[in-house]
């Protein structure tokens, strides 16, 4: 996945989960954040973020804040990517033998999944989470309590039991980790949730991202630990 007219700044504060105030070249800028997550440990001041030009010369925040260092680490903050990341993945990966079929937003019951797949006669229902919170290397979601995740791990749970195949894939926006686990602390219903999920028949999987300031791609699985 691409980024396209990149640049750097300087993150100043967010005064709400949309909006960030930036430095660019030493000038004040508004910007608009692609992640409603609390992002607390990550957005400090001084931190230097990556910005993507937006395309609308009218539109009122001239910038998308897309990714930020944590020290040496880039981690990319754009909640909208890792389903984009996963659908460029999936389809040339060879995760899925013989693949027909991918089809992004699907509606099953009374949830959307991001993908069903068709795969050597497989149907598979497939749910994308974006990772972006480490604390001493391991990885963990979510940072905010989303009734909604763990609806989908419900209702995911309930597509096993009528044949489909199910599948939770945490994309981590970030190189490298020691392991992925649930997020107990700040949502233990999640936490709840992704282990009767798992036990029901739903596939776990996590896997980091190679990154760079302009953009990002799938680099390995990693571990999960419950």
């Amino acid at each position: 996945m691409k980024y396209h007219r990149i640049v750097k700044g300087k993150f100043i504060e967010r005064p709400n989960r949309f909006i960030a105030h930036v430095e660019i070249d030493g000038k004040p800028a508004v910007c608009h954040v692609k992640n409603t997550g609390r992002c607390r440990e990550l957005l400090t001041e001084g931190a230097t973020v990556i910005l993507e030009c937006a395309d609308n010369p009218t539109r009122r925040t001239a910038y998308d804040l897309v990714a930020v260092y944590k020290g040496e680490t880039l981690i990319h903050l754009d909640s909208q990517s890792p389903n984009r990341i996963f659908g460029e993945w999936v389809k040339t990966s060879g995760y899925f033998p013989n693949l027909t079929l991918v089809r992004p937003e699907c509606t099953y019951q009374n949830s959307r999944f991001d993908f069903y797949i068709e795969a050597d006669g497989r149907r598979i229902f497939v749910e994308v989470k974006g990772v972006t919170l480490e604390k001493d290397g391991v990885v963990m979601f979510p940072d905010a309590p989303t009734e909604r995740g763990a609806k989908h791990l419900r209702e995911l749970a309930e597509a096993v039991k009528e044949g489909y195949e199910a599948y939770v894939f945490f994309v981590i926006q970030m190189e490298s980790c020691k392991y992925f686990t649930p997020n107990r602390e700040t949502d233990p219903a999640f936490a709840a949730a992704l282990e009767k999920a798992a036990e029901a028949g739903v596939n776990l999987r996590a896997v980091t991202c190679s990154v760079g300031e302009d953009w990002i791609k799938v680099k390995e699985f990693a571990e999960i630990r419950m």
